[in-house]
């Protein structure tokens, strides 16, 4: 699985948003988030509430993030081999998907944490695919959508990946996820953009040996 943020997008959409458009209070609920005195879920619904745009400035915002500039060759490889690709995130649905269109990629399954406008220029979030089970208590489960796949290679960048991560079946590291995978000692290889996950997917039969007896059944998840 692949976190969106940071490793699709180049940027954290959320807190390029954020950033922009939130109330100062929001660093003070990320601040929370990363000491562990609230889950992602709540971190992010408070911090959403705090926004105030319109939904054209929304759009303007979202239209200047640029993403990796190889993923759409990535998928289109991916799906040449018969790879079901989809996007699964802890991240804002809309902002994905806006991303994603604007580079011919808008077909895309997005399983993510959905925002919606209220009113001129409030926003709230609602967590579609949150599992009560949920040991980091996010807003997308990222272990209940790999658990309903026979195969996962999972891509990823971050510390929503950490969890999911344990449990795929393989998985190409980014950033602090490579940290992890090497502490943990989950089965992954480094990647510093998606040109080099378009060439390890040759590697993936012969380093997966049983797990991978062949590359069809394969679920990619890009979150």
């Amino acid at each position: 699985m692949c976190d969106f943020d940071g490793t699709i997008a180049l940027d954290d959409v959320t807190d390029a948003l954020l950033s922009r458009f939130a109330l100062p209070e929001w660093e003070a609920i990320e601040a929370r988030w990363r000491d562990g005195a609230i889950g992602s879920r709540e971190c992010m619904t408070a911090q959403i509430a705090l926004i105030d745009a319109s939904l054209d400035e929304v759009d303007a915002a979202l239209d200047a993030l640029p993403i990796d500039p190889a993923f759409p060759g990535f998928v289109a490889e991916a799906q040449r081999r018969g790879m079901a690709v989809q996007v699964v995130s802890d991240g804002l649905d809309y902002a994905i998907r806006r991303i994603l269109a604007r580079h011919g990629l808008g077909d895309l399954p997005v399983r993510a944490n959905r925002l919606l406008h209220d009113g001129e220029r409030g926003w709230q979030l609602n967590s579609p695919h949150a599992d009560v089970a949920c040991a980091a208590a996010s807003g997308t489960c990222k272990c209940a959508i790999a658990r309903g796949h026979e195969k996962v290679l999972m891509i990823g960048d971050g510390q929503s990946d950490f969890c999911v991560a344990g449990i795929a079946d393989y998985v190409f590291a980014k950033k602090k996820l490579i940290s992890h995978c090497r502490r943990a000692g989950i089965p992954h290889r480094t990647i510093v953009d998606f040109s080099d996950a378009c060439a390890l997917l040759d590697t993936l039969p012969e380093r997966l040996g049983d797990t991978f007896p062949e590359l069809f059944p394969l679920r990619v998840h890009l979150a």
